[in-house]
């Protein structure tokens, strides 16, 4: 069987089931959807986490009186609180389906997204969770115009942050539509819109507290799931692991290729571009930034992240035995796939509702259709809090970033500011939906694979240059930043994943599926370059503000409701 591209684990991984792609699709092999009958534990299941979350959203609105308040929840939110809404933030539902489709595909290397994913969380530990929380106040272009011109850079931040919005948000209405159609038996438009709408109103009228707290919520309970699955596995094999891969060994069509590296990523450039994307997209991801700003202090956002690390981790390690359970205790039993005329399947391609959704089927193996409704309406709840989570950031990113700082120049109330960011809401839910509706057939992998990139590219370099080199300037973060984002979106666009899976042509003009390696190269040597070169009156200013900007991000003296330690 020939082995999958990178665009193929980029749609298992933010959850586009459906991406077009038949080998990959959400269905069956002629890249259709399969529908299941309606799904009533799933439904009961997913109403009652709706009712509790809008409740939580009607509190939050009367409890919304300020800016902070509806970007940052007040500031409040305390170290354990923001570390499980982060992990709800990064656990989506296509890190549950497809991290484990992955293992059941390829075994141990299909961690190459887990590890990816929890490595760069130290970065974000380490560089950037204190000074971003000391120096900024509700975006991350808070931090990087902090001593630049706030003009260009924050267009500049502000356009990187909507484009990485853009792409994942795509990504994930199309897995939505097509995953609810799949689980609940609904129709693809109304699932888009039930998503969408939904997505509306926790933004728009909850703000940053509803979205918190929607995630807290998904968060438990899809460790709760996770962790009663992995443990029903386990408890098959005696609680040994060893058992557990020596059955998925004899079962698996690849035999003892499961258990050895270089299966599933051969190409070492690839490998790297793809680890380069994850690491440090993830330290990029502006929905993730915005959450340090809504804890009291720095000591609370390091608080933050190592409990999100140790949340995001051991999940990880969920998915793997997940992945390895559903090998054994799914590929000898024919009726959990299309089986032909003749009585034979394909065991990695055959499994009804698609390669990327064995856990889903093993839900209904170990505990019935109650087990299976409730796992299913937790595959949903994810999508729900990312999406709020990523509508919330461009929201602010549009009302605080360019409205508020650009437009108005800081000439309007924090009043006003809100109900921009509220307007911008509604109007990216509807934008959202119409896409959602309109990519349904078309390959979305890419724009996943996009999205980090740009992440990484754009976001990130300025970013961490802005805060630790004294050299950097307007003049090279604007330029590097720009030269980050549209070379990552060029060498995607000129990729396999779609020069020839889209576009039709013969042969890719960009070699690798992920541009990150290069692109984010581009990005740093374009801020140094263009950075050392200005000789300007205002880049003596702005190299000359590093000092006050250095004492504030270690510090935290100066910072809205931070402490010095």
């Amino acid at each position: 069987m020939a082995r999958p591209t990178l665009s193929a684990p980029l749609a298992a991984i933010t959850i586009a089931l459906a991406s077009g792609s038949p080998a990959w699709a959400a269905g069956a092999l002629e890249g259709e959807v399969v529908k299941q009958a309606v799904n009533l534990p799933a439904i009961v299941m997913f109403i009652a986490f709706v009712a509790l979350t809008l409740y939580i959203t009607y509190r939050a609105a009367t409890a919304t009186r300020s800016a902070s308040d509806f970007y940052a929840a007040g500031g409040h939110v305390s170290g354990l609180q923001n570390g499980l809404a982060i992990a709800g933030d990064y656990m989506s539902a296509a890190s549950f389906l497809g991290i484990s489709g992955l293992v059941y595909k390829s075994g141990y290397d299909g961690l190459i997204y887990s590890i990816g994913f929890l490595v760069g969380w130290p970065i974000v530990l380490f560089l950037i969770a204190e000074p971003l929380r000391n120096l900024g106040r509700f975006t991350f272009a808070d931090v990087a115009s902090f001593r630049l011109a706030q003009t260009p850079v924050r267009i500049m931040s502000a356009i990187g942050t909507l484009v990485v919005v853009a792409f994942y948000l795509i990504a994930q209405m199309v897995g939505a539509g097509q995953l609810i159609q799949l689980l609940f038996g609904l129709q693809y438009l109304y699932a888009v819109v039930i998503v969408g709408v939904l997505m509306i109103i926790y933004v728009a009228f909850g703000g940053m507290k509803a979205t918190t707290w929607v995630q807290i919520i998904k968060a438990c309970l899809l460790l709760f799931g996770a962790s009663v699955m992995a443990l029903m596995v386990l408890i098959k094999f005696n609680f040994s692991p060893n058992e557990m891969f020596a059955a998925a060994v004899k079962i698996h069509p690849s035999g003892d290729a499961i258990m050895a590296p270089g299966g599933f990523v051969s190409n070492p450039v690839s490998t790297i571009s793809l680890g380069v994307a994850l690491i440090f997209g993830t330290a990029g991801l502006p929905h993730i930034l915005m959450r340090f700003f809504t804890v009291q202090d720095a000591k609370a956002a390091r608080k933050s992240v190592l409990f999100a690390t140790g949340f995001i981790g051991y999940f990880y390690i969920l998915t793997f035995i997940i992945g390895f359970g559903a090998i054994t205790l799914l590929m000898n039993d024919p009726s959990f796939f299309k089986v032909g005329a003749d009585g034979t399947f394909n065991k990695l391609t055959d499994l009804i509702g698609g390669p990327n959704m064995p856990a889903v089927a093993l839900s209904r193996a170990l505990g019935g259709s109650l087990f299976f409704g409730f796992i299913s309406a937790v595959a949903f709840a994810t999508i729900l809090a990312v999406v709020a989570g990523l509508t919330l950031s461009a929201a602010s990113a549009i009302s605080h970033d360019l409205y508020a700082s650009v437009i108005a120049k800081g000439r309007t109330t924090e009043k006003h500011e809100v109900n921009i960011s509220k307007i911008s809401a509604v109007i990216i839910g509807l934008i959202a939906i119409y896409l959602g509706y309109v990519f349904e057939k078309q390959n979305v992998a890419f724009m996943v694979g996009l999205a980090f990139a740009v992440a990484a590219s754009c976001n990130f370099p300025v970013l961490l240059m802005s805060m630790m080199w004294r050299g950097t300037t307007t003049n090279g973060a604007v330029a590097g930043g720009l030269l980050g984002l549209v070379s990552a979106v060029v060498m995607v666009v000129l990729s396999k994943a779609v020069w020839v899976t889209t576009f039709g042509h013969k042969e890719a003009i960009f070699p690798y599926d992920n541009p990150a390696l290069f692109s984010m190269l581009l990005a740093f040597a374009g801020i140094y370059v263009f950075s050392v070169i200005d000789r300007s009156k205002r880049a003596d200013l702005e190299r000359a503000a590093f000092d006050a900007q250095f004492v504030r991000s270690e510090t935290g003296i100066g910072a809205s409701g931070a402490q010095a330690h």
